[in-house]
């Protein structure tokens, strides 16, 4: 276990071998935190193994990326490690959160109660929801990144890998300070500094920061406004005390505050569908927006469904086979360009207190850490960054007003002729009137705002806006915190060991995600007064109008309103050397993980009157709703509580073939725990809860170092078995998580060659399949009728989701019973749109129920059409759709080959300065952003580039940088989100920020 010297590591150790790049102050003699001097000798230490060694003597695929060479290659967060790392890579998803991918393996799984495939530390203790992806790296010691599970050491049993964010610490030898300011374009100002103190000969304290704020990368053509902008800051605060030789403490206090107007999704794609079934087809992503009329809004305030509901068809705000609100909608055919009436709000903050004991025994070393941590994240933008036609809307407005008015009039049933006015009823519509159209049916248009709370338009909280306005709201508010302790060994002999374990528990006290749109807000309102006004007596059957009301919540609410989490791990390792050159390695670790919570999903639940100001969840007829329908009675909230445990661990051999070339082979079991799927509104047939993740991981590697140390070379393959992948989809606007097997292989290879003492050439290649295994049967939410000609996509006007209607006869059956509906029969998709089947508009439930023989308990008046039906032949009614096998597909997320190169010279002048130019280029191959794959899901390669020079002064206390990032303006796509069929399946994707340049100053003291 010692350490012995060897050639810099990873990526970065050509970096650290260069005179140019880091502005903190490490410690070393000369104060300057640049290094002065190419020293090929120079050796990076990482805690791979929870023990510092050099990185090229551990027998794990780990590169590391220290100060210097952050700053050399422009690493300036997260998303930018996978532009050097082999077989990683980085995607913003669609919840104010991210997947950091390795090997085929990230965050597919959606939801508070999954698990991150990927363990994020910081300096060796686990963070829950941290904010790190969107904050910027400074002041740090270095960044390692584990490829591959890491079960038995690290965090809570990770399958894909650990980044592990290791902080500068205080340097008790000296004073020393550093500054940075930088500026560039779309006006971006960025400035970092550092001050370390000693305080006496034992303690030191550093204070480190940075400060960005930027105007927008997206032009918003609506109001001639740039948003995706940046304001945000950092401070972190770390003590060291060194009370004697063999005891050193460290606490450190973090910070991060963001409050901007950051585009969560930067642009909505879509291959249009004019039948509106569907709303995009299935073979491109065009810009264009997706047919209105095939979103729930559109639906629920339809002419068709009024109609079938018995409402007057005058109050609906359009037709489903009419124009849509996006019909002379020109989405800009750009990603850094949209049109939005919504301007987008951000925001995030983050606290990190951490504090850590390091105590030698003798041979052995006791290590104490624990970690305190809150975070808030909370995003709100347009759901469609569209906008929306209102003329459409005429119609029903007038008639709401006139409602609203006088009341619901009685008419001449032959001549149609008003000839009164039902007393008292215009209250059942001026509250709707007065909450959406408070001036008129030309003026503004309200919606309801999305506060913590429920309260909406009809509650006195709503935004308004000449457009019709639909947005929506990801929040998260949560604590955490763990203490782990490991006691290893240093023996002299062949034999050590390692035993530690770690406790942590986290609580969202708030997780929700709204959706907010005005025809949501019209259609609860219509469809609650009219139930209200229209109620019987249920014993008299007499009428018995209840209180004015509206259906409760006026939004869609995905609401966890308590999520814990208590984990607990045992671990132990032992090192044998089995001779000089061939070592073991064996680990076993055991991991316990309770989880808990209360969740519940609303959407036009149950009536609340309109009188009712306090929460809706305090209307006198919530009675209504169950958010439980598997519990007896009506329950407010769902309440599940599931438990996991596992033992994993991993074996190792490693041989030293020569002091300067390794090899290695290893085994090792990696698991994620399972979770619980949310609430469903409307109900759909999806399993509570998802089970665990587990991966037989074979690994071998070489490690190498060439020609005097001039090159280093090292090769990985690996393959990977996996049983339950957690994998997430949209079922009812909400995510829930299905698992299946798949199998991963590859090779990486890493690079460094340094054929003189002024050049340094790095370059990295990897090659990934990562497939599914077996057959895996599930419905492609782009295509529900899975491919087959016979079958028929309905959009269901009940609640805008999507069902198949399939046999032989179905579109025979379809086009029989839609006419009694008052719908119109089947059409054909566009040639060009991957659909094979055809489609219409219906209620599924009717179609099941006449399918069933039972056509008469929808209207007993159809029971006689019940033998026209029948001679259909047999017909079934899927929902989602005709499932179809994923066997083969690949995963998402997973480039089948990645290759970067970086070259840099240093140029020494006679008066001591130096100048020193860097390229970096990397290609991302082509991937996909959905298992289902095809030519909508396919993600283009990519390739970004980056350059900078820099000059030195002879005495390394000052330095000018000119840089430029992403040289080619690449609008790099690095993931995708489907939305669901209520939404009309559009897609967002997520992109790379555009090119940047500037020059930055930077001095040290």
């Amino acid at each position: 276990m010692k350490i012995r010297a060897g050639l810099l590591a990873g990526i970065c150790a050509g970096a650290l071998a260069v005179p140019a790049y880091a502005q903190d102050v490490t410690g070393d003699s000369s104060e300057s935190g640049i290094a002065e001097n190419i020293d090929p000798s120079r050796v990076i230490i990482v805690t791979a193994q929870r023990q510092a060694q050099s990185l090229q003597e551990v027998p794990i695929a780990v590169s590391a990326f220290d100060a210097e060479a952050l700053e050399a290659q422009q690493i300036e967060n997260a998303s930018d490690l996978q532009l050097t790392l082999p077989n990683v890579s980085f995607t913003k998803s669609n919840f104010t959160s991210a997947s950091f991918t390795i090997r085929g393996i990230g965050d597919l799984c959606v939801g508070v109660t999954c698990d991150a495939a990927t363990a994020i530390h910081v300096n060796g203790s686990p963070l829950f929801g941290t904010r790190l992806f969107e904050a910027e790296y400074f002041d740090l010691e270095r960044v390692e990144v584990l490829r591959g599970p890491q079960g038995t050491l690290f965090g809570r049993n990770a399958t894909s890998g650990v980044v592990n964010v290791v902080t500068a610490k205080p340097d008790l030898s000296g004073f020393g300070a550093a500054a940075e300011f930088e500026y560039g374009n779309f006006d971006s100002i960025r400035a970092k500094g550092m001050v370390n103190v000693p305080i006496g000969d034992s303690i030191g304290v550093r204070v480190a920061g940075y400060y960005l704020n930027r105007d927008g990368y997206t032009e918003n053509l609506y109001d001639g406004s740039n948003i995706d902008g940046r304001d945000m800051y950092a401070i972190r605060g770390s003590l060291r005390f060194e009370p004697t030789a063999s005891t050193t403490i460290d606490l450190m206090g973090f910070y991060f505050h963001e409050d901007d107007d950051r585009l969560r999704i930067q642009k909505q794609t879509c291959q249009r569908d004019p039948t509106g079934v569907l709303g995009c087809l299935n073979s491109r992503r065009d810009f264009d927006s997706t047919n209105a009329n095939a979103t729930l809004a559109s639906v629920l305030t339809s002419a068709e469904l009024f109609t079938i509901q018995g409402l007057p068809a005058s109050l609906a705000l359009g037709s489903v086979y009419g124009p849509d609100g996006f019909a002379n909608f020109d989405e800009p055919d750009d990603v850094r360009v949209v049109n939005t009436p919504f301007t987008p709000d951000y925001f995030a903050d983050e606290l990190q207190l951490q504090a850590h004991l390091d105590q030698d025994i003798g041979s052995m070393n006791l290590s104490l850490t624990g970690i305190y941590q809150e975070t808030t994240v909370d995003s709100r933008q347009d759901y469609n960054l569209g906008v929306l036609d209102r003329s459409g809307y005429a119609t029903g407005l007038n008639t709401l007003q006139f409602f609203a008015d006088n009341g619901l009039p009685v008419t001449d049933p032959n001549t149609g002729a008003i000839l009164g006015f039902i007393p008292g009823s215009s209250a059942y519509f001026s509250p709707i009137a007065d909450a959406l159209i408070p001036n008129g049916p030309n003026g503004v248009l309200c919606t309801s705002d999305n506060d913590d709370e429920n309260f909406g338009a009809y509650e006195g909280n709503s935004i308004c806006s000449d457009a019709p306005l639909s947005f929506d709201r990801s929040v998260q508010y949560q604590t955490s915190w763990s203490a782990e302790a490991i006691l290893s060994s240093d023996f002299d002999g062949p034999f050590n060991f390692l035993i530690g374990g770690i406790y942590a528990e986290s609580e969202v006290s708030e997780n929700s995600y709204y959706v907010n749109a005005f025809g949501l807000d019209y259609a609860t309102g219509l469809l609650g007064t009219f139930a209200a006004f229209a109620n019987t007596d249920p014993v008299t059957d007499a009428p018995a109008p209840l209180p004015p009301s509206y259906l409760a919540t006026s939004m869609y609410r995905n609401n966890t309103t308590d999520f814990s989490l208590e984990s607990f791990g045992i671990f132990g390792e032992v090192y044998f050397d089995i001779s000089d050159r061939l070592k073991f390695t064996g680990g076993l670790r055991y991991n316990d993980d309770k989880k808990t919570v209360e969740a519940r999903t609303t959407l036009a639940s149950f009536l609340n009157p309109f009188a009712n100001t306090a929460d809706p969840f305090t209307s006198p007829f919530v009675a209504g709703f169950d958010a439980d329908p598997g519990t007896d009675g009506n329950q407010l909230l769902q309440t599940r509580e599931v438990s996991f445990n596992e033992i994993t661990g991993r074996a190792v051999l490693d041989y030293e073939i020569s002091p300067d070339n390794n090899v290695y082979f290893s085994y090792s079991r990696g698991y994620k725990s399972g979770g619980i799927n949310p609430p469903l509104s409307p109900i759909f047939a999806v399993e509570e809860s998802f089970g665990p993740e587990q991966i037989d991981a074979f690994e071998i590697g070489s490690k190498n170092t060439f020609l005097d140390g001039a090159a280093q070379v090292n090769l990985t393959g690996f393959y990977y078995d996996y049983k339950g992948l957690q994998l997430s989809r949209i079922v009812a606007r909400t995510s829930v998580n299905d698992t299946i097997d798949a199998k991963i292989w590859g090779l990486e290879l890493e690079t460094i060659i340094s054929p003189s003492y002024n050049w340094l050439i790095n370059m990295n290649l990897s090659w990934l399949n990562a497939e599914v295994a077996g057959d895996q049967f599930f419905s492609n939410p782009r295509d529900p009728g899975g491919g087959d000609p016979d079958a028929v996509i309905i959009k269901d006007l009940g609640n805008g989701s999507l069902c198949a209607v399939t046999g032989a006869g179905a579109d025979g059956f379809i086009n029989f019973l839609n006419p009694y509906f008052g719908l119109q029969g089947t059409s054909e998709f566009p040639a060009d749109g991957g659909i094979a089947s055809s489609g219409a508009f219906g209620i599924c439930s009717i179609y099941e129920a006449a399918a069933a023989g039972a056509i008469g308990l929808v209207n007993p008046d159809l029971a006689p059409l019940q033998p026209f039906i029948n001679s259909f032949g047999p017909i079934s009614v899927l929902s989602p759709g005709v499932e179809v096998n994923l066997k083969g597909n690949k995963l998402p997320q997973a480039p089948e080959y990645k290759a970067s190169i970086g070259v840099q010279y240093t140029a020494e002048f006679g008066s001591g300065m130096t100048l020193v130019p860097r390229l970096d280029i990397a290609m991302t191959g082509e991937q996909y952003g959905n298992v289902f794959n095809g030519s909508v899901n396919r993600i283009a390669p990519f390739v970004q580039a980056n350059a900078q020079v820099q000059l030195n002064s002879a005495d390394e206390r000052w330095y000018v940088r000119a840089f430029v990032q992403n040289i080619f303006d690449s609008n790099s796509v690095t993931g995708l989100y489907l939305t669901d069929a209520s939404s009309g399946n559009f897609t967002n994707i997520f992109t790379l920020d555009p090119r940047r340049y500037g020059v930055a100053v930077g001095a040290k003291f």
